[in-house]
């Protein structure tokens, strides 16, 4: 019995180690985001802060990459804004630096419409901001409901094929701690009765 109780208790503790908090967030700055009718592309785009991976706190620095391509124009225009289908493909790597993993931390891709918008600032100036939501994989969990939001910035111009990234933010919520907790659990009772089970037949 001892025993038994002592794996509860570890099966509760190590999912609740895993994560601290509950999402994850993933800034990027720099790189080009280039596009035709048939998608857009990101390249050379820095990860310069990650908040909250495998319960941590706030990490700034040339942290790895932020790439992504989306799916093709299905209604609007590139230069007035439109929507993208889903697909294409968004991976944020690290490079080992400051306890970030060297490696790829989320790969994914674009679950739904990906919203291409123009907003012109009172100055006369455009901005473009990028948002979709993903679905895909942070080191061993599936993730839904992963949201992105991109900002470039045109000057008195539009958007002609290629610019530079003003900032990107993606955020990606992870199973809830007691979440883990319970299927901890679960997991230490199926294990009982099946234990019981074996003993009596």
């Amino acid at each position: 019995m001892r025993r038994v109780l002592i794996l509860a208790l570890l099966a509760l503790a190590l999912p609740l180690s895993a994560f601290a908090s509950s999402s994850v967030d993933f800034g990027n700055v720099g790189g080009t985001l280039s596009g035709t009718s048939a998608g857009l592309s990101l390249t050379g785009s820095t990860l310069a802060t990650v908040n909250g991976l495998n319960g941590g706190g706030l990490v700034t620095g040339n942290l790895g990459t932020v790439t992504f391509t989306t799916g093709a124009l299905a209604s609007g225009s590139l230069d007035m804004g439109g929507t993208f289908a889903a697909g294409g493909s968004f991976t944020v790597t690290g490079n080992g630096t400051n306890g970030i993993p060297n490696g790829v931390i989320f790969s994914g891709t674009f679950s739904g419409p990906v919203a291409w918008t123009l907003i012109t600032l009172p100055d006369g100036t455009h901005n473009y901001t990028l948002t979709g939501t993903l679905s895909g994989t942070l080191g061993s969990f599936a993730t839904n409901g992963v949201t992105v939001q991109l900002t470039v910035n045109t000057g008195k111009g539009f958007f002609n094929g290629s610019v530079n990234l003003a900032s990107g933010d993606t955020n990606i919520v992870v199973p809830e701690p007691g979440t883990l907790g319970l299927l901890g659990t679960g997991l230490v009772g199926i294990a009982g009765l099946v234990r019981r089970k074996l003993k009596m037949g």
